[in-house]
């Protein structure tokens, strides 16, 4: 079994896989891998990545915070 990061939380230099941006998302796959994405390509394949994760980090909330 692949260990899990420690601490999942994502910085500015944690990148969206699709697009580059800024990730907000971390998921940790079920083959062993991880992918991150920021928050609109996160929003656009969120039903398939929860088939395929087995833990997903979402910091999307902090973009709304104040």
């Amino acid at each position: 079994m692949t260990e899990l990061a420690a601490d999942p939380t994502l910085t500015a230099v944690d990148r969206c896989d699709r697009c580059g941006a800024q990730a907000y998302l971390r998921v940790f796959l079920r083959s062993g891998g991880e992918l991150m994405f920021c928050a609109h390509h996160a929003a656009a394949h969120r039903e398939k990545l929860h088939e395929v994760a087995v833990r997903i980090h979402d910091e999307t909330a902090r973009l709304t915070e104040r």
